[in-house]
């Protein structure tokens, strides 16, 4: 074979990403709350651009203060009191709030105070004692009695190492107030109410010999090791379900989030109408009065500038208005595809792919997935993701399509359904749903969706009562 070098002309068609290309590309991807603040951003660079919030209004604190004085000053003495509810303590308030009222030696506070501080939001220690010790220079046997008085403390199970202690000094305080309530009444000569002091027991001695196994719910082999019967291990499964895991999320005061939709689907005089909720979005104008100021400056650097700046400003709105013609074209099609979702509910959501709206709006499937990333569609039936619209298809006997959806929605209701001492099992609910719903999945696809509805297998959902 020969080689020459040589000058050849070749022409190819290629997709340059342009600056400009990318920045339509990510304003189509981004969410509400991402766009506005990244119109915020370029407002900042880009002194043409003005950002206005119709939303947000800003108030002068001086207007109106004279006639509305006796109001602010009534509201206000009629919430102070109100407000004191609104300020709730942390998990380490309130255990360092405990610590205050007992009577502990120098060192004991010391280490609580320590160990409060690697308590994580769920109320576990995070800390090892030996390294706790270690670094404050004092014996393992100091450091755990002061974990002992800790673990004291309101919630019960606060300060433990794992869930098999959380549980067990849940366990031990109510044994503790059981046995104290049970005195009181022997006192007052009332009835002593049934308590299920042996249940109790058996679940200490369940949790303390055999947590594994418990947790799997291997009920079998427990009773076997317990030598008790497998119903008495149903009741203390029961019963530790009442226990809680998690004593520190009390404490957890997470702020709401709100969810605006970006799309508004309405039923007028029997159709449905589609429109875009724009009342979040902030306001692009043109700072046309900062523009003409600089523009009677007669220098080639400022024109330079103002050129870049104006068309950055009209690349935006131009972006933007893609943005907008994109989402409704999507989100018109979904509404066509799906009238009777918007008219009965998720139950008759039938299977629709992106690639199927890609291909009818004669746009790239990547195009339908950045339009409906992260966006909500208000419905006469509910609030949805947009990409919740989007599921596979799976055959039925009669020859026609169901949704993804609608099958976990029947596994759910076929597992709600059944007896509990006899649950059906994966391939059982393949044959109901062939049987029943006409619908023809796998065994393994049934676990696959059971799994992510967050139900277990039979052999766990049995009950022996």
């Amino acid at each position: 074979m020969e080689f020459n070098a040589g000058l050849f002309q070749k022409q190819t068609l290629k997709l340059a990403m342009t600056q400009e290309l990318t920045q339509a590309i990510a304003l189509l991807q981004y969410s509400a709350h991402e766009l506005a603040a990244f119109l915020e951003e370029k407002a900042i660079e880009n002194p043409l651009i003005q950002v206005d919030f119709k939303n947000i209004r800003s108030i002068d604190p001086c207007v109106g203060i004279r006639n509305k004085a006796s109001t602010v000053r009534e509201r206000d003495q009629k919430n102070w009191i109100e407000q004191i509810g609104e300020t709730s303590d942390t998990l380490h308030d309130h255990l360092l709030f405990q610590l205050n009222t007992l009577k502990i030696t120098a060192n004991q506070r010391r280490v609580i105070v320590l160990l409060i501080k690697h308590i994580d939001e769920n109320g576990y220690l995070c800390a090892g004692i030996e390294e706790t010790a270690q670094k404050l220079g004092l014996g393992l046997d100091e450091v755990e009695n002061s974990l002992n008085i800790l673990q004291g403390m309101e919630p019960a199970g606060v300060g433990a190492r794992s869930l098999q202690e959380c549980l067990l000094l849940q366990l031990e305080r109510r044994e503790y107030h059981q046995h104290r309530q049970r005195s009181s009444e022997r006192r007052n000569g009332s009835v002593i109410r049934e308590y299920p002091q042996g249940i109790m027991d058996l679940a200490a001695s369940i949790l303390t010999e055999h947590f594994i196994l418990f947790a799997e719910k291997r009920w079998k082999s427990l009773a076997k090791l317990m030598k008790t019967d497998i119903k008495e291990i149903q009741k203390a499964f029961d019963f530790v379900q009442c226990l809680d895991p998690r004593p520190g999320a009390a404490f957890q005061k997470d702020r709401a989030l709100y969810v605006v939709p970006d799309v508004v689907v309405r039923r007028e005089h029997g159709t449905l109408t589609v429109g875009l909720f724009d009342d979040t979005m902030p306001r692009i104008t043109f700072n046309e009065g900062y523009f003409s100021r600089l523009a009677s400056y007669q220098d080639s650097e400022v024109a330079r500038f103002l050129q870049e700046k104006q068309s950055d400003y009209q690349w935006i709105i131009k972006s933007l208005e893609q943005r907008r013609e994109t989402l409704m074209r999507v989100a018109l099609k979904i509404v066509e595809k799906q009238p009777h979702f918007f008219e009965q509910g998720p139950s008759l959501l039938r299977p629709m792919t992106m690639k199927e709206i890609a291909e009818e709006l004669e746009i790239h499937e990547s195009t339908v997935s950045r339009a409906v990333r992260e966006k909500y569609i208000q419905t006469p039936v509910g609030t949805y993701e947009l990409k919740s619209f989007f599921s596979s298809s799976l055959p039925t006997t009669e020859q026609d399509q169901t949704s993804s959806s609608q099958v976990k929605a029947a596994i759910g209701q076929l597992i709600k359904m059944e007896d509990k001492k006899k649950p059906m099992s994966d391939q059982n609910i393949v044959q109901v749903l062939a049987a029943k719903s006409g619908i023809v999945i796998s065994r393994r696809t049934v676990a696959k969706y059971r799994e992510q509805l967050g139900i277990p297998s039979s052999s766990k959902r049995k009950r022996f009562e």
